[in-house]
Parts: C-alpha cells; structure tokens; sequence
C-alpha cells in the first residue's frame, strides 16, 4: 500500500482490502464537519464495491453521502466546494488491479496533517444515519464559462483512456466550439492509463490531420497532448495552460520541484514570479494558498491548476483553456521554446525498507560531486542555469524516481547516467 497526500493506494484484494476502506472512511469522518460528503469513482472493475464500502462507512456515522458516479477527479473536487468535502475512488494512472482513495476537504486534497488524522484511529461520535443522494454536477457550464467560445473551430481528437472523462471532456469541448473526435471511450480501452508512460498510438494516427489531440489517465486530472502526430512530454500541457493563465492575467505561479525549467523561464520571461513546491498535488495547493498564486502545476503528470476554478489538477479544463489558443501565435512560440530542452523522467526499483538509507547516502555522494543539494523534496541538484536533476522517493509507487533536465540532450543524458550510477553506489554501500 502506497500512502501519501496525493492518495491511498494498493493493489485491491492484496494490499488493500474492503477493511481497510472501511476503516479510512470511519477516520476521514472526523474531517467531514459539515456532515455531507461528495462520492465518485473512476473506472476501474474494484471501484463499484469500494464505493459502496466508503458510503456504507460514513453513512453509518451520520455523513450524508452525495453520490456522482463515474465521474473525473476534477468533477468531484468542484462539486466538494458545495458540501464540505468529498472522496474518489480511485488510483489516478496506477495498473488497473491498483485502487484507492482521494480525499478531499474544502476543495482541496488532504494535507499531510490531515492524512495523518485519516491514518490513525479516530472515535467518531455515534448519530443518525446518513443518507444518500444521487447528484449531477454542473461542472461543463461552470468550465465553458471559464474558456469562453472559441470562434475558429479547432479540430480536437479526445482519448478518454477508458476513463472516467467520458461523457465530460468531449461534451465540454463541443460546446466551446470545437470539432471533435472521440477515441478509447469504453471502459475496454486499448491503452494503459497513464497517458504519461503510454505510447498513445491510437491517438498519434488519429490527430495527423487534426490541430490537437488530448489524452487523459482514468480519473482525468492528468492530460498529454499530441501535436502533428508527435505525442509531447507532459510539461507541455502546464506550459500550454500558463499561456492562457498569463493571457487571464494570472501573475503568480506554483511549480512542483520536477517541473520543466523552460516553463518556469517563459513565466518569468512574461512578468510573472514563480515559487516552487515538493510534488503532489496537495503540496502544490497548499503552495499557492501560503504565496497567494492563482495558478499552480506539477509538469511530470501533465497538471494544470486554476485555483479560481478549482484546487486539483483538472484536464478536462486545461484541455479547453488549449482549445481555445492553439490557433494563436503564442502556442507556436512556447512550444518552440519548451523543445529547446531535454528532460528525462524514469524510477529505479529497490525495497522501500532501503529508500531512506539509499537517499541519505545518495545526499553525500551528490553534494560532494555538484557542491549543493536542496532538500526541499528529496534530492534536488541546479548543475548551470539549464540543466538539474531530481532524486525523490514516489508519492504513488514504491519506486524512486530519478528525473534530469538540460537544453542538451546529450548533456541529460549523462547527468541522468551519472544520477543513477550514483544511487547504485549508493545501494552497494548500505547493503
């Protein structure tokens, strides 16, 4: 079981059980003050049975459960604005045996002292039962309001990924004017979930002659875009959604400590400050409250955040907020500029009993071979103005990831070579 503010996660039936639902549910209770709690689920074969444990969980401690359906994580996170606080069953871009949790309180992930309430075990007082209510979200024309008519038409192809942005992220771009083409609706899908990892080739042949194509994980907070039939790294998405924030006249901005350095270059380069934060979403929310930001993103998953709109990564109107720019100079001009730099994001398997070990010996090994390492999140190196790399323990998996960027691919290559030589010296020590 992975456990972090961006979520609980498990393989369902082996690390995490119906019991284990019930149990984080009876917790999270404690945090639902105004009694009322919004459920959704992605579309995972689990997700009807947990769901059904995470409402009989809270209803039987007096919470009043509003139940969405499938619906995106985006969804539920608006809709928790309204009753206080919500739940999605759901492991984001995690293999299809994994399942899990979000949750949320005030419209906004859980914080790490929040998680800490969920994780340990809480007494809730006994009262009436709950009860439960079916509910749609008014989520579409909330967003169209937001993105505003495109007049140009573009032509869109959408990958749902077998997810749960069926039925919004299609409807919502048609009716900000473009012209669509859905791919990959059925639950069946063809690919993986995670549009970050997948090669996306169904989307890749079907966008060819189409301005853009948007491809989405199974609970639609993460969005990777293909242009020209050339599927881009998913720190295009955030750049893409900064030009429009820039344009809302957004001025201050939160990237996660894995984001591009080109995207935190053009913001300043267009008067706006940048703060960064460690990765996950919540971290990065909780970031833009303390700083005042109004925009916020992790470019490693493809997340865009709008606080006016909503505190999560929300695809399914960042993929609006690109409709309706593609067809302006500004497009062409960030994207040429983002491709002048190389990034390289990958995980290296070991033990989680030897995570901590690994990065303390890693600490040593990397200040002495660059001068400074900053701590913030894991292990972060600045090697010249272009060029970093990034040792950090996942929030997700049970895997350290290793990420590297320069305006050199060759120059990458090597410090991403020489990062991961180093954990493996590392590991031999501590063995």
């Amino acid at each position: 079981m992975k456990i972090s503010v961006s979520g609980i996660r498990g393989v369902f039936g082996k690390d995490l059980t119906l019991l284990d639902i019930l149990k984080f549910s009876k917790n999270f209770s404690v945090l639902a003050k105004s009694k009322k709690c919004v459920i959704a689920r992605d579309t995972r074969p689990s997700g009807h049975m947990i769901v059904e444990t995470v409402k009989a969980g809270l209803m039987q401690l007096g919470i009043d459960v509003y139940d969405l359906g499938i619906a995106p994580t985006p969804v539920a996170f608006r809709e928790s604005r309204k009753y206080g606080a919500g739940i999605i069953v759901t492991s984001s871009h995690n293999p299809i045996e994994w399942n899990g949790l979000k949750m949320i309180i005030d419209g906004k992930g859980v914080n790490e002292k929040q998680l800490e309430t969920v994780m340990s075990e809480q007494t809730p007082s006994k009262s009436e039962i709950g009860k439960e209510h079916k509910i749609e979200s008014d989520y579409i024309d909330d967003a169209v309001k937001i993105i505003g008519k495109i007049p140009n038409i573009p032509k869109v192809t959408v990958d749902i990924g077998g997810g749960a942005a069926s039925g919004f992220s299609s409807q919502l771009l048609e009716k900000v004017g473009c012209d669509v083409i859905t791919i990959n609706e059925d639950e069946k899908s063809s690919r993986g979930p995670d549009p970050t990892a997948d090669a996306l080739k169904d989307l890749v042949s079907n966008t060819e002659n189409r301005d853009i194509g948007f491809a989405f994980d199974l609970d639609g907070d993460r969005l990777v875009i293909v242009i020209n039939g050339e599927k881009k790294n998913p720190d295009v998405t955030l750049g893409m959604g900064v030009i429009k924030a820039l344009e809302l006249g957004c001025k201050n901005f939160v990237l996660s400590q894995d984001t591009s350095i080109s995207v935190e270059k053009y913001i300043k380069q267009n008067g706006g400050t940048v703060f960064r934060s460690k990765v996950g979403e919540a971290n990065v929310t909780e970031k833009m409250i303390e700083t005042k930001s109004q925009v916020g993103g992790e470019g490693s998953s493809g997340g865009f955040i709008l606080s006016d709109f909503n505190y999560c990564r929300d695809g399914i109107l960042t993929s609006g907020l690109i409709a309706s720019i593609i067809k302006k100079d500004k497009f062409a001009d960030i994207l040429n500029f983002m491709e002048k730099y190389q990034i390289i994001r990958d995980k290296v398997v070991y033990n989680s009993e030897h995570h901590n070990s690994i990065l303390k010996a890693l600490h040593d090994k990397m200040k002495e071979k660059f001068g400074s390492v900053e701590t913030l999140d894991g292990l972060k190196v600045i090697i010249d103005e272009d060029s970093w790399a990034l040792v950090r323990k996942s929030n997700t998996e049970n895997a350290i990831r290793v990420s590297a960027e320069s305006n050199s691919l060759e120059k990458v290559r090597s410090i991403h070579q020489e990062i991961k030589d180093l954990i493996k010296e590392s590991y031999e020590q501590i063995k």
